[in-house]
């Protein structure tokens, strides 16, 4: 049996005519017919009744037309994904990002790398960082938006800056350093800190001990947060001052408010991706995120 024998089987039931079909398939009638009745006599099963004006399917029939669909849609499937792989393509990219913090500048990205591949399907992921480390480990997704960059050493993964945010000290409302800004980040040397917990945003504690560390004072961290909205909550009631990228001021922070440091403080936000991933899409995407960072 051969899969032109279930086209043309195909064709027949979904016309009930053998005259129909040949037409369709651009086919001697008396071939298709032919054909068909070898494809019967192979399997030895009677698939389709035959009147003189009249083609109705038997029972084994409507079984056999549900297996064959199922079979071509595999084959024409499996086509097009060599075809794509050949061309270095992949259907698909799966993409970790931080909602809060990275949203804003994806929709470029997309727009571009749409334009060099219409076909392959973007898939968003909002993921912590932490778990998108996790995801890449076990390639759930291609590439995460991962912010900061912790040691990769023992992972197979490479990584890479894409753009610096810009710093900014969460304080209670009516804390006294509100009403002074902007603030240089030696006066908080007095203050305690809140920072995300290295179960969510790996590396975070490090940045801010370092960071502390190069104005001149050693960080006296209060209290750990999984979710900037949590480090916000915690800011308002007074546990502590946070330092947290500009992007989160879109976030609901009644009793807080975002001032900005003197001198400016940014950090680096970097991708993330397996170094072993040959896709061609992933490589294309990473210089289209590369690309927009300079631009922007």
């Amino acid at each position: 049996m051969e899969f032109r024998h279930l086209r043309y089987f195909v064709a027949v039931a979904e016309e009930l005519s053998f005259t129909k079909a040949a037409r369709k398939l651009r086919l001697a009638q008396p071939s298709l017919t032919r054909q068909v009745q070898n494809l019967e006599d192979e399997i030895g099963v009677r698939l389709l009744e035959r009147a003189k004006n009249r083609v109705v399917l038997t029972e084994e029939g409507r079984r056999f037309l549900f297996d064959s669909k199922k079979l071509l849609a595999m084959c024409t499937e499996s086509v097009i994904a060599v075809q794509r792989m050949n061309l270095g393509e992949s259907s698909q990219l799966n993409i970790g990002y931080m909602a809060n913090i990275h949203y804003g500048n994806l929709p470029a990205t997309f727009g571009a790398f749409r334009k060099l591949y219409p076909r392959v399907g973007l898939n968003l992921f909002d993921m912590t960082s932490a778990k998108q480390f996790e995801a890449l480990e076990g390639r759930k997704i291609d590439l995460g938006f991962v912010g900061l960059r912790p040691s990769l050493s023992g992972h197979d993964l490479l990584s890479e800056c894409v753009a610096h945010d810009t710093i900014l000290v969460a304080l209670p409302a009516l804390h006294p350093l509100s009403k002074t800004p902007p603030i240089n980040l030696a006066e908080l040397a007095s203050q305690f800190f809140i920072v995300m917990s290295a179960k969510t945003r790996p590396g975070a504690r490090e940045w801010l001990l370092d960071t502390c560390k190069s104005a001149g004072f050693e960080a006296r961290i209060l209290q750990e947060a999984d979710a900037e909205l949590t480090a916000i909550r915690f800011v308002a009631d007074g546990l502590g001052v946070a330092l947290m990228p500009e992007q989160t001021t879109g976030l609901p922070h009644e009793g807080v408010v975002f001032l900005p440091l003197f001198p400016p403080l940014r950090r680096e936000s970097t991708i993330a991706w397996r170094a072993d991933n040959p896709s061609k899409p992933l490589k294309d995407y990473i210089q289209v995120v590369k690309d927009l960072s300079r631009s922007m």
